[in-house]
């Protein structure tokens, strides 16, 4: 498949529309086979992708390790990002498979958005990915949802001070290529603006069919200041693929009213509602990828087919008209 490439904000890189998040395959919401998860990495490269994404928070070590694997042999086909913020510190004794991991290594995470730690946040990743270069950086969950109000702030106040400056010598070194956030609230990329220039933000759910609160002034201070967007989470943890969890949880009713309304409108245009939330994000000018995040080649190969489905002009246009999607929404076939 010939996917199209769009540029990440000031950089040489160029990432495939449709990109391979990762957290999935370390069992974020069910367990997944080591087994399907080497065979999904190449399949997605084979079909064009060349973005993919991996975090150390994401099974304590087990995605990296996966997909370090996975890419070894094919790393100049990549684009690759992970995240800094967190350390791995090993854990003796009883282990209660923290944060929802299904089959998570013997690791439990300590925050760190020093100086210090994002280097050594850094050097650990190409350890564990068995290789020598990563093209992005992200800062991981520094948002109040994951630390509280006050934490956050904290943390906030360290990137400031000494974080940013290790991001910028790595970037300045040529260790790295590109330089973000990734995030479950654009509000904290807001407040990051003050600190300096970011290339690139993942922000994951918060641009989806379902909701589109971050339009502005989030995504217009992006377009401003040449900040790129991926998206995570196009399906809204599942919820947009006919699941029930929204934001890692189950969905409460209001969710599944809004889904719910969406579906009457897909149905009157018979159109597959996972391949409108897949490709709606897409049309706004400051978004360069997408990246779902399948456990198996059969997921990975359903995720392709929707992303081939050609949603008519009308259909956009009757989601607006249905209070489906915001009105200053830029939709796939329509100029920004």
């Amino acid at each position: 498949m010939k996917l199209e490439k769009r540029r990440v904000g000031n950089t040489n890189l160029e990432l495939t529309v449709l990109g391979l998040g990762t957290a999935s395959l370390a069992g974020s919401m069910e367990e997944v086979k080591t087994s399907d998860a080497v065979a999904l990495i190449p399949h997605a490269l084979d079909a064009g992708i060349n973005y993919v994404d991996t975090a150390p928070f994401y099974g304590f070590g087990r995605s990296e390790h996966l997909v370090g694997d996975a890419i070894r042999d094919r790393r100049d086909e990549i684009i690759l990002s992970t995240k800094v913020g967190r350390l791995l510190a090993p854990q003796f004794g009883p282990y209660e498979r923290p944060n929802g991991w299904k089959n998570p290594y013997p690791f439990v995470d300590v925050f760190d958005y020093s100086h210090d730690g994002i280097m050594r946040s850094f050097e650990d990743s190409l350890q564990r990915l068995g290789l020598n270069r990563i093209d992005i950086l992200l800062v991981h969950d520094i948002d109040p949802g994951t630390h509280g109000k006050q934490a956050s702030a904290a943390h906030m106040q360290t990137l400031k001070k000494s974080g940013y400056r290790a991001l910028s010598e790595l970037k300045s070194s040529g260790a790295i290529s590109a330089i973000g956030l990734g995030v479950n609230e654009w509000p904290v990329v807001m407040e990051a603006f003050e600190i300096g220039d970011w290339d690139v933000c993942l922000l994951a759910g918060r641009y989806t069919l379902l909701e589109q609160a971050s339009l502005s002034p989030f995504l217009e201070t992006c377009v401003e200041r040449n900040t790129s967007i991926v998206i995570g989470g196009p399906f809204n943890s599942g919820v947009l693929v006919g699941g029930t969890s929204f934001d890692y949880a189950q969905a409460p009713r209001e969710v599944f009213e809004a889904v719910a309304k969406i579906q009457t409108v897909c149905d009157r245009f018979d159109v597959e509602l996972p391949a409108a939330a897949l490709q709606f994000p897409l049309a706004h000018p400051a978004v360069v990828s997408t990246i779902p995040g399948p456990r198996t080649v059969a997921e990975m190969d359903q995720i392709l087919a929707w992303w081939q489905v050609d949603i008519p002009p009308d259909f956009w246009l009757a989601m607006q008209e249905a209070g489906c999607i915001d009105k200053n929404a830029p939709c796939p076939g329509k100029s920004a």
